[in-house]
């Protein structure tokens, strides 16, 4: 794998408190030596709190660059993603959250996978073995092993983590997908659509987790499962495209 450019992809809404740590944190990190330039691109979903304003306000280091876009109207995490990479030239894509429930510090672990590995796609897992982590919601665990679980029946390669927000995947992978959700769902139709592409083209990296609730603002609800589950359906048994 030749010396490449890191497009990392950051869908923000309302999370005025903690964005501009995480890009912070980003500037920080030691990059791998294939990595050859950073840009950072952030989204933000029409956040209804000070985020665009803290973003447009804040004076960021020269590198990597920091690009900040915006929605007019909310459409979601799945759309912001969209936007997001539209706008980015990297090849190599990293898909980041904004509210530090997973930690940059192990984005280069899962570089260096992609790249060891020679694969266009690897997924962070908060529930392989290889890091400290505190302990999150029992009821939410289960629901993302019974999505994952069916996710890993569908497109026949065993995932642990479906639903985990750290996504890495190379530019022309993704040029091959059409992805449709604007929601949370986009993390299923991604996976499973990439896997019908090349079935044994993905990795997971266990990566550290740090679970919010609701009060502290954390965006998934139990109603967004069921969106989740039917997800699933349409683009992994009923095949859409």
């Amino acid at each position: 794998m030749s010396i490449q450019i890191l497009s990392i992809i950051i869908p923000v809404y309302n999370e005025e408190n903690l964005v501009l740590q995480v890009i912070q944190n980003l500037q920080s990190i030691k990059y791998p030596e294939f990595i050859g330039d950073i840009e950072i691109v952030v989204i933000d979903d029409c956040s209804g709190d000070n985020t665009f304003q803290n973003l447009k306000a804040q004076e960021f280091l020269p590198s990597p660059t920091v690009k900040i876009l915006r929605h007019e109207k909310n459409l979601g995490k799945g759309a912001a993603v969209r936007t997001g990479i539209n706008a980015s030239r990297g090849e190599i894509l990293l898909i980041q959250d904004a509210d530090l429930e997973l930690t940059p510090n192990d984005i280069p672990s899962m570089l260096y996978a992609m790249h060891e590995l020679n694969l266009g796609f690897i997924n962070g897992s908060r529930y392989l073995p290889g890091v400290y982590r505190p302990l999150a919601s029992y009821r939410r665990y289960l629901a993302n092993q019974f999505f994952t679980w069916l996710t890993s029946v569908i497109i026949n390669v065993r995932l642990t983590d479906m639903a985990c927000g750290y996504k890495l995947f190379t530019r022309s992978l993704y040029d091959q997908i059409h992805l449709r959700e604007n929601r949370f769902g986009f993390e299923a139709e991604l996976i499973i659509k990439a896997m019908r592409i090349k079935r044994n083209n993905i990795a997971e990296v266990p990566v550290r987790y740090f679970p919010r609730n609701e009060g502290e603002g954390k965006k998934l609800r139990n109603s967004d499962g069921f969106k989740i589950m039917w997800t699933i359906a349409k683009y992994g048994l009923l095949r859409m495209k």
